[in-house]
This record gives structure tokens, sequence and C-alpha cells, in this order.
């Protein structure tokens, strides 16, 4: 087997790295598919000048088919990750080293679980699983680099891969799941009265003086995501101080997974005032972006958690997924779930200092965990 390095994900062709990504055994992810990470790159959301630049591993077989590939990029700062490193290059960088560049396994600006080393379904899964987390390090070797980070994979990977010398780091995120829930009021007959009573009301309050639309599929027009992107940029401005995606990014992830897309708008008269982006998986809908140009209280809770729970009991889907952080998620049914992140350091001083403290972070959030579903709105006698 023979492993490649692409710095553009269009020279390698979409079904092969589709068959990777999201073969047919498995629930449909779509920020690993071709056409997100090709939308990122040719829009210019990452490339060059962005501190995203592709550098795609792909292992080919003898007879040239492609076995497995890994969403790698060499990264020039720790912007659009989401697990958190910055202290880390502070340590080095003082100690008289240079953390930057790195490698960056991932999905950029994406805080989504899902896998991370994409090996073609088949008996020789787990070798390529590990053949490829070594090249990742082996590139890291040959130019330099300081470290290798795979962010938001899935704990099979962070287990297997975490075995063969990878530190292993967990995180936080909440998560809401479908427990065969008919209706929305299914779901909130689980909770407990107060928790119940205050959702009520916040939907009551957030929907009065607006209508809520959306729009999926073929019916997403550019006017929709002109109109979006004007609430990413009033989120990101305030919140990143530069928003990571452009104009031409929306369009791009419109033409070529229209069906994945739903837009949730808030419309008042004929102005709509906010907005919300999901994303459909096979069995998950994946909450994105938010924004508003008119304050409404409880709005973002309508569109971005409330909206989302309606849609996957409507549609089957065993998830709803609220994007990064948010304890406030959990009185809104949304329970604290462990995300995953493998780190190779090179500097074998900054290696040790940073497992003794994963060692202590993991213990942290297994407790910390352990306590918010302990204390979740769900009724003591009901499952959650």
């Amino acid at each position: 087997m023979i492993v490649k390095v692409a710095g553009r994900i269009e020279t390698i062709a979409a079904d092969a790295w589709d068959a990777c990504a999201n073969p047919e055994t498995l629930p449909y992810n779509p920020f690993v598919s071709h056409a997100f990470l090709h939308a990122l790159e040719k829009s210019g959301s990452v490339g060059d000048g962005t501190g995203w630049l592709p550098q795609h591993l792909v292992l080919e077989e003898p007879n040239g088919a492609i076995a497995g590939v890994m969403p790698l990029y060499l990264k020039t700062d720790s912007h659009g990750e989401y697990v958190f490193d910055h202290a880390w290059a502070d340590a080095l960088e003082r100690a008289g080293g240079h953390y930057y560049p790195k490698l960056q396994c991932s999905v950029p600006f994406t805080p989504v679980p899902g896998r991370r080393i994409l090996a073609r379904p088949g008996p020789n899964e787990a070798q390529v699983e590990h053949i490829l987390a070594a090249a990742s390090v082996a590139v890291a070797e040959r130019i330099e680099a300081s470290s290798v980070h795979m962010t938001f994979l899935t704990e099979g990977e962070w287990s297997r891969i975490g075995k063969a010398g990878f530190l292993q780091r967990t995180g936080q995120q909440f998560h809401w799941t479908n427990a065969g829930y008919a209706t929305f009021d299914d779901f909130l007959a689980t909770l407990s009265s107060r928790k119940r009573k205050a959702i009520r009301k916040e939907r009551a309050e957030a929907q009065a003086g607006v209508e809520i639309v959306s729009v999926t599929g073929a019916d997403i027009t550019e006017a929709h995501w002109d109109t979006f992107f004007d609430f990413y940029m009033d989120t990101g401005l305030r919140k990143w101080g530069r928003p990571y995606l452009n104009r031409a990014f929306f369009s791009r992830l419109g033409a070529a997974l229209a069906e994945r897309c739903l837009l949730v708008f808030a419309r008042e008269g004929d102005e709509f005032v906010a907005g919300a982006l999901h994303l459909v998986g096979g069995d998950c809908l994946y909450g994105r972006y938010w924004g508003e140009t008119r304050h409404h209280p409880f709005l973002h809770f309508e569109l971005c958690y409330y909206q989302a729970i309606d849609y996957a009991i409507t549609h089957g889907l065993a998830r709803a997924e609220a994007g990064a952080q948010g304890g406030h998620k959990l009185a809104r049914g949304y329970l604290p779930e462990t995300t995953y992140s493998l780190h190779w350091i090179a500097d074998p001083r900054l290696e040790a200092a940073v497992s003794r403290y994963l060692a202590e972070e993991r213990r942290e959030i297994r407790t910390v965990n352990a306590v918010l579903r302990d204390r979740g709105p769900y009724r003591k006698d009901e499952p959650a």
C-alpha cells in the first residue's frame, strides 16, 4: 500500500472518497463528505491565507483502489478547532520551541463528532486506520510540524489509535436523544413538571409575533442564503471577531448538499429577523449556525433547539446535536456527552506535561458529565 498527500480534495475522486467517508453500512455524515470539504476549499474558506492548508492522506492499494482517506490540514494557528490547545502552544514557545505549524485531522470550523480516519469497509479496516495514523506522524516529522491532532473522532477510533501512542483527550457536548417519541409533547412528558412548563413558556414567547418558516432542498434560493449569511456574519463578528466562512461557501453547500440543508427562519411580517442552519445526517440533525438582526426572547432556543427536536421526531432521527459548549442546553433536554480527540506531540517535554494534564482532565470530564446527567431535566421515574 502507498500513502499519498493531496493538497486539494478535488484531486481525489469524489466516489472513492465517499466510499470511505460514507459507506452504505453507516449513517450518512455530511461533514466528512467530499462535497462538504470541497465546498470549503473551492469557496476559499479553507486554503492559502486561512490557516488551514489541505494535506489530505490517501491510502492506495497495489491495484490503485483507495482503501482509506484522512482529512488533514497544516495549521499555522489554532483557530476554528474547538479543542483548545493554546496553553500547549504557549508553553512550547516559552520553552524555546515552535508549536506551529502543526497537523490537524478534522473538519474545519465544525465541532461535530464522527469518524476521522476514513477506512473503506472491509477486513483490513483496522490496519488502514493504523497506517493512516502512522502516516500522519511521518508527515509531521518530515515537515517538522510540532504535533498531530485528531479531533471529534469516534470513541472507537480514540480507543484503538490511542493504544498506538497518541495522547487521549476528552471533552463535553450536549446532545438530545430520541427515545421513540411520536410528538414534541411526548418528549415534554418525560421532563419534570417545572422544566416542562418552562419550555412551553419559552416556546410561546419565542413564537409570539413571528412565523417560523423552514426551507430545505430545492426550495432554498440564493436569496435565502443571502439572508442567512447576514445572520451568520452578525453572530460571527460578535463571537469570533472574524467569521470563518465566506458567502461563496453557502452557495456551494446549497448546490452540492441542498437536500441535507435545513434553514429555519423567524419572519416578522415580510422580514426575516432570525435564522438557523441545520444539516441532516443519516440518523442525526446537526445544528450549525444561528443569527438574528432583531432580538426576540427565547428565539435562539426555538430555532436552534426546539425546532431541531421537532424535526428529529417528525423524521425519525435518533439524535439532535447543537454544536459545542452550552450548559444552557441541559434544561432543554440536551444531555452531556463525551467527545474524543487524539494528540501526538514531538517534543518529549511537552508530551509528558500534556499527558499528565489530560489524565486529570479526563477524570474531571467523567465526574462533571455524571453530575450533570443526574441533575438533568428528565423525570426521575422516566428513562432519559
